[in-house]
């Protein structure tokens, strides 16, 4: 069963920020092997999703790469503001 990386991601991200309305992933390219989601964030969410040293980051990267890993896929996060 293909999983949609981009409600994965938004589900994990919403109970972090303050500004849930400004959350918003985008998924960039797709490829066989390859996957680039963006996840924008309100300015003040910012230091929220990243965390202490990427630790918050890192976390959400590591459940969505053992997702993708199910299905012989590597995935890249790029979090930003806007």
């Amino acid at each position: 069963m293909p999983v949609n990386y981009e409600k994965l991601i938004k589900d994990l991200v919403t109970p972090l920020v303050v500004h849930p309305e400004d959350l918003m992933v985008k998924m960039f390219s797709e490829d066989e092997a390859m996957l680039t989601l963006q996840v924008f964030v309100h300015a003040d969410d910012l230091g929220r999703v990243i965390g202490k040293n990427g630790r918050i980051a890192n976390a959400i990267r590591t459940i969505a790469y053992a997702s993708a890993s199910r299905e012989s896929k590597k995935i890249t996060i790029n979090i930003d503001s806007f």
